[in-house]
């Protein structure tokens, strides 16, 4: 190895944006493990690349003394030169593929440094090959991500990013999320040592992909005015989120919709037309949860703050609706809200559902100063559901004046309990009542 070799790994090194003392060292690592097998050596061996005039020098590192008693290692070596007379010839043969590792290394760990840090990052990028367990994304040159959609059963260590409903194409373009960023030197390697795997690991499926489509939509949402409260998603099918205004006077919904249905489209179209139900979150659980429910209307909702379990009662025109399809409805409202949600029909209630309020019915005057039920349990716990028209307490609590308290004895059949589970939620059959089981078109609006 001549001086001109040096100069031009020093020029590399600016070139790359690579340490040159970095770059050297690892050159000899390398030529130190080619050099043991080329020798055959008893020993491990050192090299050392004079920095100015690029000769080198192999060394077998024999130990001398005695071995440590506890480890059985050697503390003490002598060095023995044994530089073959053809040194520079097989050092030459071995600096290609060495800084081309070296330069491959120093770019991913380059990637690493800049993205470890945006993870939750929406990025643009373009499909640039799929295989059946993942898509490479180019995001930029030289910056490659990678979208896992392995078959988890086959995998269980692996994940899926992908919506069922999408199927990528060459050169396609992309939006998805930043949901990891993989240290190099951690990451698993092939025969010959290298990383085969982009350190960016990216999703379409994340639930936060739609707050940053939003993001980009809504400016509202963008400037900090409306707030999206929380979103549940079943990727590739539905999705809710329910949004919040820090302005009285700005309707959050509206803003996320946009003129026509304009803003709210734009992202369905970037989700491949998953349906997207934009709702108001409230600080009421009962009117938190009636939202979460849309489109289906809701005559009461029923809350008990000790279960965490909401009970909601509907038209009978409404249960499949509000059920949704195969129960999707009610799930994705309850992980929404976070309650438990136990929904009836007004048929199942009995003689409570002719007397019982519509949340929204804004022509019922309420005798109590703030619209709620004014009964107090034993624990002292007040209770949070709507009084009656014309009294002080709701449908429940009704004879409270007289010492009587009327328990709900409507039982459970035909409820469908929607669980607001980690990490999922639960729906259970509602086998005693046909129409409930039933998920009919009106859940498409």
């Amino acid at each position: 190895m001549s001086s001109e070799l040096v100069a031009a790994l020093e020029a590399l090194a600016v070139e790359k944006n690579i340490d040159e003392m970095y770059l050297l060292e690892r050159l000899e690592q390398s030529l130190a493990k080619s050099y043991e097998g080329i020798l055959r050596l008893e020993w491990d061996a050192r090299v050392t690349i004079n920095r100015e005039t690029g000769d080198i020098y192999v060394y077998e590192m024999v130990p001398v003394g005695e071995p440590d008693e506890e480890t059985g290692e050697w503390d003490e070596f002598e060095e023995r030169d044994v530089t073959p007379r053809d040194v520079s010839r097989i050092a030459a043969q071995n600096a290609k593929s060495v800084i081309l590792s070296i330069v491959r290394d120093a770019g991913r760990q380059a990637i690493f440094t800049e993205y470890s840090d945006r993870k939750g990052e929406l990025v643009n990028g373009t499909v640039l090959q799929s295989t059946p367990d993942f898509t490479i994304i180019k995001i930029r040159d030289g910056v490659e991500a990678e979208l896992p959609h392995f078959d988890t059963k086959r995998h269980p260590n692996e994940r899926n990013e992908k919506p069922t409903n999408e199927h990528y194409r060459h050169n396609q373009r992309l939006k998805s999320l930043i949901i990891e960023v993989r240290d190099p030197s951690l990451m698993d390697t092939n025969a010959r040592g290298e990383n085969t795997r982009p350190s960016i690991v990216v999703s379409r499926t994340h639930p936060d992909l739609i707050r940053r489509l939003f993001e980009i939509e809504v400016p509202e949402i963008y400037d900090g005015i409306v707030e999206i409260k929380s979103i549940a998603r079943e990727a590739g099918a539905r999705s809710k989120i329910a949004v919040h205004s820090r302005e009285s006077n700005l309707d959050p919904v509206g803003a996320c919709v946009g003129p026509k249905g304009s803003r709210v489209r734009m992202v369905v179209e970037e989700l491949r037309n998953e349906r997207v139900d934009v709702i108001q979150w409230d600080e009421n659980p009962s009117v938190y949860v009636a939202n979460a429910l849309s489109p289906a209307k809701v005559n009461n909702v029923i809350v008990d703050d000790d279960t965490h379990y909401a009970t909601v009662i509907v038209p009978d025109d409404q249960l499949s609706l509000a059920i949704g399809k195969e129960g999707q409805n009610a799930r994705l409202a309850a992980r929404l809200t976070g309650w438990h949600i136990d929904i009836k029909s007004s048929s199942l209630v009995g003689d409570i559902a002719p007397t019982i309020t519509t949340l929204f019915d804004e022509e019922d005057s309420l005798e109590s100063e703030d619209g709620r039920c004014e009964y107090v349990s034993p624990d002292g716990i007040r209770c949070r559901n709507h009084a009656l028209p014309g009294s002080h307490f709701c449908r429940l609590h009704e004879n409270a004046e007289e010492g009587e308290l009327v328990e709900d004895d409507s039982g459970k059949a035909g409820a469908v309990e929607a669980e607001a589970e980690a990490p999922g939620v639960s729906l259970s059959d509602a086998t005693e009542n046909d129409e409930a089981v039933e998920a009919s078109g009106n859940d498409e609006v």
